[in-house]
């Protein structure tokens, strides 16, 4: 009986241990924010339609408004790009734009992805509600990994494909990086300004297009521009192209609020609206200055207004974003037709004049449009005069930072391995000068 009496002992010792083990690890659980499965599974999601934004949305989009002869070179360029950048990222990129650092950069605390785990987690918009870290690191990948993509159609028929891949690279680790640091780290510098850009204005686009800008002007004019039609090959392709920008794009904006919730509903309206305001804007001027309307203006018109509308979309109302995508279709139209005509670029597939041009006009008017009074979300001492002035800051930060780096990159790889291919290469087909085969067989 004695015996019998020591093992209940024993076996009622464990139990309490085992319930006061229990009460602790529930204890540490509660403190530790666990990821909520909704927001999870949606910035999957999101994180996927970025992608499908790259490749193959700006892929087909830039393949179809190149001649037949540089298709391939244009989705090889988009799609080494997305694959060297994501190695990138990983390695060193993360670390540089969202380590604490400093106010330009981030430091190598995350090198290699250092302390990232299954079980780490990243926070969101809302106090306690977090998303597993690695969701975060493959969503801002996929923004690291666009901006560059974007770059290639300033240049695109006559750009060697190495000195792409090796701009490429200086250009995401001297530039990229520090911006989307400053832009949208908790110590960067125009984080703490009070900067608003909720999925890229300033850091995608804006950045994107000065650099394309630059490039353009580097390298010179295509062989033949001004003086022979350098028509696209394939608008049906370059359609389909812009369609699945579009619908990427919801990723891309409802995805930047990292939560399932009414700020991505938000967002997500605004896509819908800002765009086809945009579309039908550029429609009707083109209609008006040319005496027709295009497909090719339809689209472009759509990308404008995805572009104006990607800082704001999370923080104006859907009128807002109307007024904001049929604005930014004009103001782009112009800078395609009137301002490309009279200073005779070659920016070959207008990244300056959509991107560029749509992005400021996007930036500076979320400061305006984020007004309670014009249906926005407001702010806490929000003020008008201010919060625009703030927005021409942060752009002229990204338009220096960009134009100054880039000049430097571009300058570098021109003098190491060159920049443009030959006159008989670009003559001939980057396709086959390049990489040794046709988009076509005939």
């Amino acid at each position: 009986m004695k015996k019998l009496y020591e093992r209940i002992r024993i076996v009622a010792a464990g139990a309490t241990l085992t319930l006061l083990a229990s009460a602790a690890r529930a204890q540490e659980a509660a403190a530790t924010p666990i990821p909520d499965k909704g927001d999870t599974a949606w910035m999957m999601v999101a994180t996927i339609l970025v992608l499908l934004m790259t490749i193959p949305g700006l892929a087909l989009f830039y393949g179809g408004l190149v001649r037949a002869k540089n298709m391939l070179s244009v989705l090889m360029q988009v799609f080494s790009i997305t694959c060297l950048v994501m190695i990138v990222w990983v390695v060193y990129g993360y670390s540089l734009a969202f380590a604490d650092g400093n106010a330009v950069i981030g430091d190598l605390s995350k090198l290699f992805l250092a302390g990232v785990t299954p079980d780490s987690v990243s926070a969101t918009f809302t106090d306690g509600v977090v998303i597993p870290e690695y969701v975060f690191v493959c969503f801002q990948m996929t923004f690291a990994c666009i901006t560059p993509a974007l770059i290639v159609g300033s240049f695109a028929e006559r750009i060697k494909f190495s000195a792409v891949m090796l701009f490429v690279l200086l250009w995401v680790t001297a530039v990229y990086f520090p911006l989307a640091h400053m832009v949208w780290a908790g110590t960067g510098y125009l984080f703490n300004l009070g900067a608003l850009d909720f999925a890229g204005g300033t850091v995608v686009h804006i950045n994107a297009g000065i650099a394309g800008l630059v490039g353009a002007l580097m390298l010179g004019k295509r062989i033949g521009f001004g003086k022979e039609a350098l028509t696209p090959h394939s608008l049906t392709m370059t359609m389909i192209g812009a369609s699945l920008l579009w619908v990427g794009w919801f990723g891309f904006n409802a995805g930047s609020n990292l939560e399932a919730n009414g700020g991505a509903a938000l967002a997500m309206i605004n896509t819908f609206v800002a765009t086809a305001a945009a579309a039908l804007s550029w429609v009707i001027v083109e209609w008006g200055a040319k005496g027709k309307a295009s497909l090719l203006g339809g689209v472009t018109g759509a990308v404008a207004g995805l572009v104006a509308v990607t800082p704001a979309a999370g923080l104006v109302g859907p009128m807002g974003a109307i007024a904001l995508g049929a604005l930014a279709a004009v103001i782009c139209f112009f800078f395609c037709t009137t301002v490309k005509n009279a200073f005779k670029y070659d920016d070959s597939l207008d990244v300056f004049g959509v991107h560029g041009i749509g992005g400021i006009v996007g930036s500076i008017g979320t400061g305006v449009f984020v007004s309670p009074a014009l249906g926005g979300v407001g702010l806490d001492g929000y003020d008008m005069a201010g919060q625009v002035w703030t927005q021409i800051m942060a752009v002229a930060v990204a338009l220096a930072w960009s134009g100054i780096g880039s000049s430097i990159l571009y300058f570098i790889v021109d003098k190491t391995i060159g920049l443009r291919v030959a006159t008989d290469e670009e003559r001939e087909g980057l396709d086959l000068a390049e990489h040794g085969e046709r988009a076509y067989s005939y």
